[in-house]
């Protein structure tokens, strides 16, 4: 297997950028210091790799959050449209059952290739509370089992100045539906 690991100048590059947009988006980590989310990501190159794949594919990844209890910083895609990592089915189950026009992959395989997470309905929600995003397009979400075990699959978007919640069937894909992906570092 191929080892997630960053050249040295892939590192250095990443890691200006990233603390480029923590410092133009204080509203969105308010009260946190970018020398310990360094410091953090110095520690753990696995996860620069992950943000670098976030970065690669154009989701803007930036902090939103810090978890206390297990100390933790949240970083999200937090491009203004669905990163380009789009036309996917939901699922690897949704995308084996197409009989033709099968998309390139599914988003749970992607993200997990990635080493991150889709955001769940509640985290998208957090977002959307930091800014505006998906007014063109729409992002998969984490779909409940019970939703899922009926071939159906969630996805979100802003509209009118109101995030909505709307299902599809997982098999389905289209060129603005993406998917925004989470990583704890």
């Amino acid at each position: 297997m191929k080892k997630k690991q960053l050249t040295p100048e892939q590192s250095e590059a990443l890691l200006k950028v990233l603390q480029s947009r923590f410092e133009k988006n204080m509203n969105r980590h308010k009260g946190l210091k970018w020398e310990k989310i360094q410091a953090k990501l110095d520690a753990s190159p696995e996860k620069l790799w992950s943000l670098y794949q976030m970065e690669e594919t154009e989701g803007e990844p930036d902090v939103i959050d810090y978890n206390k209890k297990t100390d933790e910083y949240i970083f999200c895609d937090c491009s203004p449209e669905s990163p380009k990592r789009r036309s996917l089915c939901y699922d690897y189950q949704a995308w084996q059952s197409r009989k033709a026009n099968k998309p390139e992959g599914n988003t749970i395989d992607k993200a997990s290739e990635m080493g991150i997470e889709i955001l769940t309905e509640e985290q998208y929600r957090r977002l959307q509370e930091l800014g505006k995003f998906d007014q063109k397009t729409s992002s998969w979400v984490q779909t409940p089992a019970s939703v899922r075990e009926l071939g159906g699959a969630l996805f979100c978007d802003r509209r009118y100045n109101t995030v909505f919640l709307y299902h599809n069937g997982a098999d389905s894909y289209y060129a603005a539906r993406g998917f925004r992906g989470i990583l704890k570092v």
